[in-house]
C-alpha cells in the first residue's frame, strides 16, 4: 500500500506542474531521460553540439560562459558523467563506447599536465587539480585546490569500464591502457587521503564525507581489479584506515558533511546523500560500514537533510507541501550562492537515494529498524518500531522483536511491502518536484529559484543531466552491474592517519606524453600580503615552473592559512634542483583593474638534489617573504 498523502502529492504535482510535458511521473521520466542523455553528449568534445572548442573526450560542465562561466572541464563532474555513460554501455547502449574511449585518452593526457596543484612526477600532486580549460590546457586562475575526490572518482569510472571490458575478453586493453591511468589515481588516494582539500562544492577546506567515502570505494575496487589482472595496487593497504576515518563523520544524529573545519555551518549537506548514492551496491548488506543508502545512519541523515528544507521561509516553493512528501532540496540550508536555491541534481538525487534503499531492502528481503532509523521509517509507516525486522513474505510480514530475555514473533499486514511502496512513492514525489520546475524543452540548469521555480545559474548543466539518467535507471530497476561491497568489512578499533607513497608514471599506451622528471626539490613560497575580498596573489619568475615572466602562466597562491594576524599566501612548487630563480609576487585585482607587481626582484637557489627525499618527506625550502610595493583597492563591482 502507498500512503494516501504521498499518492496525492505525486498526482497533484504532476497534474499542476508549471513546466511539465507529461501527465504522469512515469511519462515525464521516459521523455526526460532521453533528453538528459543527449544533453550529456551535447557537452562532450569534440563533436558535442554545445561544446565548441572542447578537446576530444573532455566533458564541459555547462555551455554557460558568463554569469556563471562554467565552460571548463572538471575532473569530478567528468568522472561522475562517465560513470553514467559506462552504465549505459553496460545496459546495452554501445553507441557511447567511442565517447568513453575518447575520455580515457583525454584523462591520460590531463594526468601529465603541469598545473597549479603540481605535476604528475615525482609525487603526483598535479592529480589534485580540480579543472582545466576545455582545450585541455591548464587553468591558471585562483581556485579552491587541491580537490582530492577527482582521482578516486575517475579511477572508479575507469574500473567499472574495465570490468565490462574483462567480460568482453579484452584483458589486454585493461592492463595496457586503463590500468596505468587507474594506478596513478589510486596511488594519489593512498598517499593523500588524510590530507586536507576542498569539498565537492569547492568551498570548504578540510575533510569531506563525499571524498572519504569515494576514496574508500576506489581502493576496495582497485584491490579487486588488481588481483584479477595480476597488477600491484599501490596504496590499497590504506582502505581500512579510510573506512575507520569515514565513521568519524557521524555526530550522533547525522553525518556531518565536513570535519576538521570551523565554518559555522550545521554540517547538514547534500554531500552525504550524494556520497551514499555514488557508492551504492545493490547487493551490499545494510549494515556494511561503507554506509550504503539503506544503512540506518544514512537513512537518519537523509531525513535530517530533507527536513532542513521543509521550511517555507527558506524555500517559498516548499510552503504547504505535506510532511514526509518530497520537497525541493539544495546543497545546505546556509547556502548563499545565487542567494541559495534548490538544485536539480540534488532533488533528483534524493529520489535516487530512496530508489537505492528500496532496491537493497528488496534484494535482502528484510527491513531492520533501529533507534537511529526509527524517525525515517515512521514517516513512511507510522507503526514502525525500533528493534523490529520486517520480512518480505507473499501474504504477510514476519515481524520479529528481540529483547534481552526473549524473542517473540507476531503476524500483521505485510508491513515490508507497505514500507517499500511508501518509500517508492516518496521517491516519485521528489521526481514530481523536479518535473514541476523543468522547462518544456527539458533543459536542466544547475538551480531553480526558491521562490518562483525558474531555472537559475548555469544552463544545460552536464551533472544535472547525468544525475537524471542515473535516477531514471534506478527507478526502472537498473543497477550498477558490478558489486564491490559484498565482502564483510571490519572497522579498525583505532583509526590510523597513515599514508603510502605513490608510484606515478605517464600512461603512454593510453596516449599520454612520455613526460620525465629531472631531480627536483620543493620550494614553499610564503608571503605575508594583506588583501581585500576578491583580490588574489600570484607568483611569477624566470623559470618555466614560475611562468617564465608570463603572468598568464604564473602560479596562483592559496589563502587557506590566511588570518587577520598573519595574512599568509602560499604555494609549494617542485623545481629543478640547483637552479637560480628570480621571482616576484603579483596582485590580481578585481573589476578588470590592472595587476600590481612588487617593486622588488627576489632571488633564491633551489636546493640540490636529495636522493633520500620521498613523497612523505620531500626536500623543501621555505621562504618567509613580505609583500613589498603598492597595494590594491577593490573596484566595487
Amino acid at each position: 500500500m502507498v500512503s494516501s498523502s504521498l499518492s496525492v502529492l505525486v498526482a497533484g504535482l504532476a497534474a499542476t506542474a508549471k513546466h511539465a510535458r507529461a501527465a504522469s511521473v512515469s511519462d515525464f521520466v521516459a521523455q526526460e531521460q532521453r533528453i538528459a542523455l543527449q544533453g550529456v553528449l551535447n557537452n562532450i568534445g569534440p563533436n558535442g553540439s554545445l561544446a565548441p572548442g572542447a578537446a576530444s573526450g573532455l566533458v564541459i560542465a555547462s555551455p554557460s560562459t558568463v554569469n556563471p562561466n562554467y565552460y571548463y572541464t572538471w575532473t569530478r563532474d567528468s568522472a561522475l558523467t562517465l560513470r553514467m555513460l559506462v552504465d549505459e554501455l553496460i545496459f546495452g547502449n554501445t553507441d557511447v563506447q567511442s565517447t568513453i574511449d575518447d575520455y580515457v585518452t583525454a584523462q591520460a593526457v590531463l594526468q601529465t599536465m603541469s598545473n597549479p596543484s603540481g605535476t604528475l612526477l615525482p609525487y603526483g600532486l598535479g592529480l589534485g587539480e580540480p579543472k582545466f580549460d576545455v582545450d585541455g590546457t591548464r587553468f591558471n586562475g585562483a581556485w579552491g585546490r587541491p580537490q582530492r575526490d577527482g582521482p578516486a572518482l575517475r579511477a572508479i569510472a575507469l574500473m567499472e569500464y574495465s570490468n565490462w571490458l574483462l567480460d568482453q575478453g579484452q584483458s589486454d586493453k585493461v592492463s595496457d591502457i586503463l590500468w596505468p591511468i587507474i594506478s596513478n589515481d589510486i596511488s594519489y588516494v593512498g598517499q593523500y587521503w588524510n590530507s586536507s582539500g576542498y569539498d565537492l562544492w569547492e568551498e570548504v577546506y578540510g575533510s569531506s564525507f563525499f571524498t572519504t567515502q569515494n576514496q574508500y570505494k576506489s581502493l576496495v575496487v582497485a584491490s579487486q581489479l588488481a588481483a584479477e589482472i595480476g597488477e600491484t595496487c599501490t596504496g590499497c593497504v590504506e582502505a581500512d584506515n579510510i573506512l575507520c576515518f569515514l565513521q568519524t563523520y557521524w555526530n550522533g544524529d547525522y553525518f556531518t558533511a565536513n570535519i576538521n573545519v570551523d565554518n559555522g555551518r550545521s554540517g547538514i549537506d547534500a554531500n552525504t546523500m550524494l556520497g551514499a548514492i555514488s557508492i551504492f551496491d545493490v547487493a551490499a548488506d545494510c549494515a556494511h560500514p561503507s554506509l550504503q543508502p539503506c544503512h540506518s545512519r544514512s537513512l537518519a541523515s537523509f531525513k535530517v537533510f530533507v527536513d532542513a528544507f521543509r521550511n517555507g521561509s527558506l524555500y517559498a516553493i516548499n510552503d504547504g507541501i505535506a510532511a514526509s512528501a518530497g520537497v525541493a532540496v539544495g546543497r545546505y540550508p546556509e547556502d548563499v550562492y545565487y542567494n541559495g536555491n534548490p538544485w536539480y541534481l540534488i532533488t533528483q538525487g534524493a529520489a535516487e537515494f530512496l530508489y537505492d534503499a528500496v532496491a537493497q531492502w528488496s534484494h535482502q528481503g528484510v527491513i531492520s529498524v533501529d533507534a537511529t532509523s526509527l524517525a525515517f521509517f515512521q514517516d513512511l509507516y507510522p507503526a514502525a518500531t525500533s528493534g523490529v525486522t520486517y520480512t518480505n513474505r507473499s501474504s504477510s510480514s514476519s515481524v520479529s522483536k528481540r529483547s534481552k530475555s526473549k524473542c517473540t514473533a507476531t503476524r500483521s499486514v505485510n508491513a515490508f511491502q507497505t514500507i517499500v511502496d511508501a518509500a517508492t512513492a516518496y521517491a516519485d514525489s521528489f521526481v514530481a518536484v523536479a518535473q514541476q520546475y523543468t522547462p518544456s524543452n527539458g533543459s536542466l540548469s544547475e538551480q531553480f529559484d526558491k521562490a518562483t521555480g525558474q531555472p537559475l545559474s548555469a544552463y544545460d548543466l552536464t551533472w544535472s543531466f547525468a544525475s537524471f539518467v542515473t535516477m531514471a535507471r534506478r527507478r526502472a530497476g537498473d543497477y550498477p552491474a558490478y558489486s564491490w561491497a559484498t565482502d564483510a568489512a571490519t572497522v579498525p578499533a583505532v583509526c590510523t592517519a597513515s599514508s603510502t607513497d605513490g608510484v606515478y608514471a605517464p600512461a603512454t599506451a593510453a596516449g599520454a606524453p612520455n613526460v620525465t622528471s629531472a631531480c627536483t626539490s620543493g620550494v614553499l613560497f610564503v608571503v605575508n600580503a594583506s588583501t581585500y575580498y576578491g583580490e588574489n596573489i600570484y607568483l611569477v619568475g624566470n623559470t618555466t615552473d614560475l611562468g617564465a615572466w608570463d603572468l598568464a602562466n604564473a602560479q596562483p597562491l592559496s589563502a587557506n592559512n590566511y588570518t587577520s594576524d598573519r595574512p599568509e599566501w602560499y604555494i609549494e612548487v617542485q623545481m629543478t634542483a640547483g637552479e637560480y630563480v628570480s621571482y616576484v609576487y603579483v596582485r590580481e585585482e578585481d573589476c578588470g583593474q590592472a595587476s600590481i607587481y612588487e617593486t622588488v626582484n627576489r632571488t633564491l637557489l633551489v636546493p640540490d638534489c636529495d636522493s633520500s627525499a620521498t613523497a612523505s618527506s620531500p626536500a623543501l625550502l621555505t621562504t618567509d617573504d613580505v609583500w613589498t610595493g603598492p597595494v590594491g583597492t577593490s573596484g566595487g563591482c
